[in-house]
């Protein structure tokens, strides 16, 4: 069923591969700065089972497949303003999508008109489409833009336009959209900059807010991240509310977290019933795991979670019964992002630096470029409830 994808997606990593040799930006061992030691604890071998496909020369946080190979990367401009979503080629080469006019330069007389404010996510959703989250403000702890905040859905293949849903129904003045899950009808979405939970019935376009300032959504933990306290650009203790989600492949849970942890589950039918009170929904949001400061999350078929523990440079697999192991450990894990599965069982990894930009450590920045995104294979393909 998947051969075509299959090869389609070997070739284009052979091409990638071949084009960073030709080109001399093979990485390295791993890449470091020799004036910052590695965090305690952390890794110092690279894991050959890591496999480098693509660089970039700006931070990007976010990548996902087609089941035909097309490749999508989005930037959250947190280093410096430029592309900020793009089709990623062979040879690293980015092509803007779904063109440059979305993707120039916001200034002070933006408009929704204009495109893009700013995108912190993407993914393929179960329909096949590219879904576009616009997080609504020029970054977490400012003021949202009114008209910003939206989700858009694109034909992957022509680049078109299909839907727009604006979420200015369930924002907060300080509110910054993360990311997004799908769960049959109904998708939910994060909002990291004022703690809180979306609610988008996709076919209506309604946008309820629920959990708002729940505890377990906000950050009150230190973040941290190769062993140092991460700061905002004001120098004070970053904070990132409610930031990674996942539903789990049976529709049943979603597990929703703060940045800094601790991971969180509720029952989907509980969100999803519209009469459901403020004090039910609150009382459904329990703890389920402690877990640590963390980019970026990934769900499988059996329901396996994939963790990133910026702090240590590894990936974590966490299991339905809570167990939690070490799946990868490698030096070159420097802020692990958010992560994708594809349908030839790969975990698509990409590597940031995003603790090394201004807004993580007080404003100062020292991102060695380029960024890497790597890939390796695990034993389980995507949840059906999240991709084509």
């Amino acid at each position: 069923m998947y051969r075509r994808q299959l090869l389609t997606t070997m070739a284009s990593l052979a091409s990638l591969e071949a084009v960073s040799a030709r080109a001399g930006t093979r990485p390295r061992a791993f890449v470091t700065d020799p004036q910052v030691p590695l965090p305690p604890g952390s890794p110092d071998v690279p894991d050959p089972k890591l496999v480098p496909v693509a660089s970039a020369a700006r931070v990007w946080n976010c990548v996902t497949t087609t089941p035909d190979g097309k490749v999508f990367v989005s930037f959250p401009s947190c280093d410096r303003p430029g592309i900020q979503l793009a089709r990623l080629l062979p040879g690293s080469v980015l092509r803007p999508f779904p063109d440059e006019r979305w993707n120039a330069l916001r200034g002070p007389s933006w408009t929704p008109a204009d495109g893009f404010f700013l995108v912190n996510a993407i993914r393929i959703g179960p329909d096949g489409n590219l879904w576009v989250i616009d997080a609504g403000a020029p970054g977490i702890g400012q003021p949202a833009v009114p008209g910003a905040a939206r989700l858009f859905v694109f034909d992957p293949d022509s680049g078109a336009l299909i839907r727009t849903y604006d979420l200015a129904a369930g924002l907060r003045a300080g509110s910054y959209v993360d990311d997004i899950r799908f769960n049959g009808p109904t998708l939910y979405a994060t909002d990291a900059g004022s703690a809180g939970l979306l609610v988008v019935n996709i076919a209506s376009g309604r946008v309820r807010r629920v959990l708002d300032g729940h505890p377990l959504l906000s950050d009150r933990k230190p973040m941290r991240a190769d062993g140092r306290l991460l700061r905002n650009d004001a120098g004070r203790p970053l904070k990132v509310q409610a930031d990674q989600l996942e539903v789990t492949p049976d529709g049943r849970w979603l597990y929703v977290q703060p940045c800094s942890g601790p991971l969180a589950r509720i029952a989907t039918a509980l969100l999803d019933d519209e009469s459901a009170g403020a004090e039910a929904l609150s009382r459904g949001l329990v703890p389920w795991l402690d877990t640590g400061t963390t980019g970026g999350t990934a769900i499988d078929a059996n329901g396996v979670l994939y963790m990133s523990d910026v702090n240590r440079r590894r990936i974590l697999r966490i299991t339905p019964d809570r167990h939690v192991s070490v799946f990868l450990t490698d030096p070159r894990l420097i802020w692990s992002d958010a992560m994708w599965i594809d349908h030839d069982r790969r975990l698509w990894i990409p590597v940031t630096q995003q603790n090394r930009t201004h807004g993580f450590q007080g404003g100062t920045q020292s991102v060695i470029y380029p960024v890497w995104l790597y890939v390796v294979t695990i034993d389980a393909g995507p949840s059906p409830l999240d991709h084509a």
